[in-house]
């Protein structure tokens, strides 16, 4: 009977019709009746309460993502013996479903650019899994690329250079300090890091001037010098006073062609002096990446440039 799914009533006795969730039937309350089998389940599709297991376990979501290239809309064909009732296929049905395995796989990335893009997006994933980035930062990156895929010619490029470019200028965009050198030595390449390194600055380069240079917003002093105390583990008042030194100094002169993180560790590195804490220069240019040389040439040109007068509040001020 194709009225079924409208009934509310036995179509033998009028009694009323109730779920049986789980046998799947729908059965009339007075004389038992099964009006209906195998019934629509409407229900959730998983029992979690974290919503990205939920998102992992649902078979479609209705979200998309820019992290993949057919931004998530597809099904995948799963692996295994057994249909949805548990019961084990036989071997031809089980070769159809290889077949139709293999050929979604190849239709999903049919064409070269497709091809080109999935390898992008899965090796900013990658990377961005290996440094612990948060979801936004990915799906920046993402955009990012695409953005600059459908305005000019990618073909040619690198696949793991060009996504630490689009990864560095997703973290400035997120607000997000990690340096050219972390990003490149997580996308794990196995060419020379310095030549992997200076191809992926041209890329950057590259970005920033065809995407507008409202697309890289500059990451301000005092991220870096929170970044260098925290891994430092300093004192919070030294990370204040280096801040407030910074903020009073602040000069295009002295920051115009200087690494951010050799210029936070210099004033780190003088904040904790004036306070009268033992920190060794080997130990905040090994942190910060950089040389103990140019520790001592940042100090040397704030001191001599800046004449400075500190008067230390109480909250500064060692107890």
């Amino acid at each position: 009977m194709n009225t079924t799914e409208l009934q509310t009533h036995c179509p033998e006795c009028q009694s009323a019709l109730i779920d049986d969730i789980h046998n799947g039937e729908i059965i009339c309350s007075g004389c038992g009746l099964v009006a209906m089998e195998q019934m629509s389940d409407y229900g959730p599709e998983s029992r979690v309460t974290n919503l990205e297991d939920k998102m992992k376990l649902a078979r479609a979501t209705g979200q998309t993502t820019y992290s993949q290239h057919d931004l998530g809309i597809r099904t995948e064909i799963a692996l295994g013996t057994k249909d949805f009732s548990g019961k084990t296929i036989n071997s031809e049905v089980a070769n159809q479903m290889y077949n139709l395995r293999k050929w979604q796989t190849r239709i999903r990335v049919s064409s070269p650019r497709e091809r080109r893009l999935a390898n992008i997006l899965s090796k900013i994933g990658e990377t961005c899994q290996a440094l612990s980035l948060s979801r936004n930062v990915i799906e920046s990156a993402s955009m990012i690329y695409r953005n600059f895929e459908g305005q000019f010619e990618a073909k040619g490029k690198s696949v793991s250079c060009m996504s630490a470019a689009t990864i560095y200028m997703a973290c400035k965009q997120c607000d997000v300090v990690r340096s050219l050198d972390e990003i490149c030595k997580a996308t794990g390449s196995s060419k020379e890091e310095k030549m992997n390194e200076k191809l992926t600055a041209k890329y950057y380069r590259m970005l920033v001037m065809e995407l507008g240079s409202n697309t890289a917003p500059v990451v301000t002093l005092d991220k870096y010098i929170s970044k260098i105390a925290n891994l430092a583990k300093l004192e919070v008042r030294v990370e204040r006073l280096a801040a407030e030194i910074a903020e009073k100094t602040q000069d295009h002169n002295l920051a115009d062609g200087k690494a951010p993180n050799g210029l936070a560790a210099a004033y780190l590195y003088i904040s904790s002096t004036l306070l009268g804490q033992s920190i060794l220069q080997r130990d905040v240019s090994s942190i910060a990446g950089i040389t103990e040389v140019t520790i001592r040439n940042r100090c040397k040109e704030i001191l001599t440039l800046y004449k400075m007068k500190i008067t230390l509040r109480p909250s500064l001020a060692k107890n």
